[in-house]
């Protein structure tokens, strides 16, 4: 959000309410402690982490803590009292010996002092060095002592009045309004119940207003009039209703579950809490799994969430893709819900996106019209469509609707006439006089592209869509997916049971305008996320290439799918390719299994061999007791071998994705817009 508050907009392009949503009753949550969320520790961590209040883990101290209580605490005790006779010992030994080489006793006492000093230090470094590492006692000091007196000391020493102004002042959540001048706003704040929503809203809205200083009063105003209602979000909206997950909205990161303390996990993850935030999703995320495995309850969902409260403190813009009756949120979470098919719904759907160039709209019309086994005839298509999307826009100032284009495709002759008549009134018949001859002379012929898209257009000149897809101001008003750079929230319903094929275009259509869409915005500065929680049919070869250039747009999509098999195999490889993110559920095939498998790689690990072989050392004496032993046990002697060493293996291996998942589990590798990389994570999403 910018000083100025909510922007307005177009009400025919975002179709956003001027009211607030409604929002349903829920249960009362715990109140928020502001100063307690704001100074919580945020220590730096490796992608998928949620950082806060994380604990950064010592690798060393990690395999120390594996040690159980008492066998720790035996092996200290056994080696301090060893260590304590060997100290002894060897106190008495130096002395001896420097006895007989004339050091002891001397004339000077001072001399003779520092002598046995030198040498109890001396011997008892050794000890403690030797004995110590033996006993561990570093770790039991760790563990039990340093606790033990860092309590104490806190409970015998207070706080100087000092160290608890500084504290206060570190917990104040708006100290840096007051040292920023806006005293007068932090003190309206200070008596009001502020969430972490309105607390990153503010604080967004006062960054914007250090880069002008000039805007520093516009500032302080809105606060004192509004307080934590300031510069709030267009619908009004300051949290979300049935809000589930844990969030932290400062690093925009919302948690998932817990990666598991496995082997095949790096350390720095193990049991620590895991997270997605822009800075990974940017690069996008493609979930594989069955139907019932939670990839939309303890994925889809939860992403969807935290991109709607990001959105109300503005810094994202979420769109949210799905079947009607999916899980993915109460249509309260949204702005804007566009369900065609359903004769209530209050918004429709711009086919063409609201593209400024004709011929762009119209490509990616026709790509999303054609069914994956007619793909081959996508750029005929292409062309045919431009033909009448392109003369329609030049005569009428507005593109065709779904039953106008699709007459003019089939060569309905009022049609035509009309169209001609436009243009000669536009003084623009001359232009695309040649498109239109070019349409006549293909009209009637057995590969005619116009015909096969009229065709596709009439499963969505339905009356269940009536006004849905309206371009004259007829129909609902339409959203257009060019106004990503607003913090809207957007849901789709897809009419995948009474209409499946056009749901399937629908939902094609809308990603490739979201791919566009997001890859052109001026204005990057909010985070552009879509969640698909059925992309089966929503992907082809230039929604896959386009994902790419996604990761330096500030966007990025979750794609979820049952299978790779609903894909052209031509598509498998290449997605894997374009998203930074994967993640496979319990329940995939082997074949969806080796994909993941060959994207993962391999890397070293330690393995141990051990071998057996009959004994044939030593002597007679030795080689009878063989014998007389083999004679009564009837087994042989034998020797053991033992070989470590360092092999490549898959991290996970087809095999151990479709049946080793744990129910409520998932394999996850992320990738940041940064680069770094995180390798496959089991993660428990259950809590």
């Amino acid at each position: 959000m910018g000083l100025d508050g909510a922007r307005s907009h177009d009400e025919r392009t975002t179709a956003t309410p001027r009211t607030p949503m409604p929002h349903p009753r829920h249960p009362a949550r715990v109140p928020f402690d502001l100063a307690a969320w704001a100074s919580a520790p945020r220590p730096e961590a490796d992608p998928g982490v949620f950082r806060q209040e994380h604990r950064q883990l010592d690798p060393e101290r990690a395999e120390a803590a594996k040690v159980p209580t008492w066998p720790l605490l035996l092996r200290a005790g056994l080696n301090a009292v060893v260590g304590w006779l060997a100290y002894v010992y060897g106190v008495e030994v130096a002395k001896y010996g420097t006895t007989l080489i004339g050091v002891l006793p001397t004339r000077s006492a001072f001399v003779a002092v520092s002598v046995v000093l030198t040498l109890n230090v001396l011997v008892a470094g050794i000890v403690i060095k030797v004995f110590g590492r033996m006993g561990r006692w570093p770790e039991v000091w760790r563990r039990y002592a340093l606790p033990l007196l860092s309590r104490t000391v806190t409970e015998e020493v207070p706080d100087t009045a000092e160290e608890q102004s500084e504290a206060a002042r570190q917990r104040d959540p708006w100290t840096v309004l007051r040292q920023g001048g806006a005293g007068v706003a932090a003190g309206r704040l200070d008596g009001e119940a502020v969430g972490d929503v309105d607390y990153v809203r503010i604080r967004r809205a006062w960054e914007s207003a250090q880069a002008d200083p000039a805007f520093l009063p516009a500032f302080v105003e809105q606060v004192s009039q509004r307080g934590a209602a300031a510069f709030a979000h267009p619908s009004e909206a300051r949290e979300l209703p049935g809000r589930a997950e844990r969030h932290d909205l400062l690093l925009g990161q919302v948690r998932l579950g817990t990666a598991q303390d496995v082997p095949k996990n790096p350390l720095t993850h193990r049991s620590a809490g895991f997270a997605l935030d822009p800075a990974v999703l940017g690069t996008s995320l493609l979930a594989v799994g069955p139907a019932g495995t939670g990839k939309t309850a303890r994925l889809a969902r939860p992403v969807a969430e935290a991109l709607c409260l990001q959105a109300l403190a503005g810094t994202a813009c979420a769109v949210v893709i799905g079947a009607a009756d999916a899980d993915l949120g109460p249509d309260a979470w949204y702005d804007v819900v566009i369900a065609p098919g359903d004769p209530g719904s209050r918004y429709g759907l711009d086919l063409y996106g609201a593209a400024q160039d004709p011929d762009e709209a119209a490509a990616r019309l026709a790509e999303a019209l054609l069914p994956d086994e007619l793909t081959a005839r996508a750029e005929t298509a292409r062309t045919a469509l431009q033909q009448m999307v392109g003369p329609f826009h030049a005569a009428f100032g507005r593109y065709p609707g779904v039953r106008e284009l699709r007459a003019l495709l089939a060569g309905e002759p009022e049609s035509l006439e009309a169209l001609v008549k436009g243009l000669r009134a536009a003084e623009r018949l001359g232009s695309f006089e040649r498109d239109l001859e070019h349409r006549e002379h293909q009209r009637g012929r057995a590969d005619d592209p116009g015909a096969l898209l009229a065709d596709r257009l009439a499963l969505l000149d339905r009356p269940a869509f009536e006004g849905a897809f309206a371009t004259d101001g007829t129909g609902r008003p339409p959203f257009a997916m060019r106004v990503l750079d607003h913090p809207l929230r957007v849901r789709v319903k897809l009419p995948e049971r009474s209409h499946p094929e056009a749901a399937r275009m629908l939902s094609r259509l809308l990603v490739g305008q979201f791919v566009q869409a997001a890859g052109s915005r001026g204005d990057r500065s909010l985070f552009a996320g879509l969640v698909v929680d059925d992309a089966s049919a929503a992907l082809d070869a230039g929604i896959v290439r386009g994902l790419q250039r996604l990761r330096g747009a500030n966007a990025g999509v979750v794609l979820l799918l049952r299978t790779l098999v609903d894909l052209p195999e031509s598509l498998r490889a290449p997605l894997f390719g374009a998203v930074g993110c994967r993640a496979a559920f319990p329940g995939i095939a082997p074949w969806d299994g080796k994909l993941f498998s060959e994207a993962w790689g391999t890397h070293l690990v330690r393995e141990t061999a051990v071998t057996l072989a009959p004994d044939t050392s030593g002597g007679i004496v030795r080689r009878a007791g063989r014998l007389g032993r083999k004679a009564l046990s009837g087994t042989t002697a034998q020797t053991e071998s033992v070989t470590t060493r360092e092999v490549e293996r898959l991290r996970w291996s087809p095999s151990d994705l479709a049946h080793a998942l744990p129910a409520g589990h998932a394999v996850v590798s992320l990738t940041a817009v940064s680069g770094e990389q995180v390798p496959p994570l089991l993660v428990d999403l259950r809590g």
